[in-house]
């Protein structure tokens, strides 16, 4: 009885470390850290979303990720990367508002077609 107590206390104490060493292990595999920066201007039409590096990492980048599907480290401070971000962003953003101007757009046109109700 005393040989299958001490068996159970450690299997718990050694499973106790696996488990809550498991979320930062996690979160490791889904951060990236650029090691080095790619120095060529990547064109912007091909540029589909960007990403900050973790705060983690030793140097803070931005990834560009292209339409193709592959990921660019880049540094923030160089200048044409603020050009790229702005014009990311703004394509994200009249992406959605034209998204809702057309959902609005056909709910109105549907109010419009029903007849009142008598």
């Amino acid at each position: 009885m005393r040989s299958l107590m001490f068996l159970l206390v450690l299997v718990l104490f050694c499973s106790v470390p696996m488990t809550s060493s498991a979320p930062s292990a996690i979160e490791a595999g889904r951060s990236k850290c650029c090691m080095e920066f790619n120095n060529v201007k990547i064109p912007v039409k091909l540029v589909k979303s960007y990403y900050w590096t973790s705060s983690s990492c030793a140097r803070r980048a931005i990834v560009f990720q292209t339409i193709a599907g592959k990921e660019f480290c880049v540094d923030p401070e160089t200048t044409w990367v603020n050009g790229h971000v702005d014009k990311v962003n703004k394509r994200t953003t009249s992406a959605t508002t034209t998204t809702t101007t057309k959902t609005s757009s056909a709910s109105t046109a549907t109010a419009k077609t029903q007849s009142p109700t008598v």
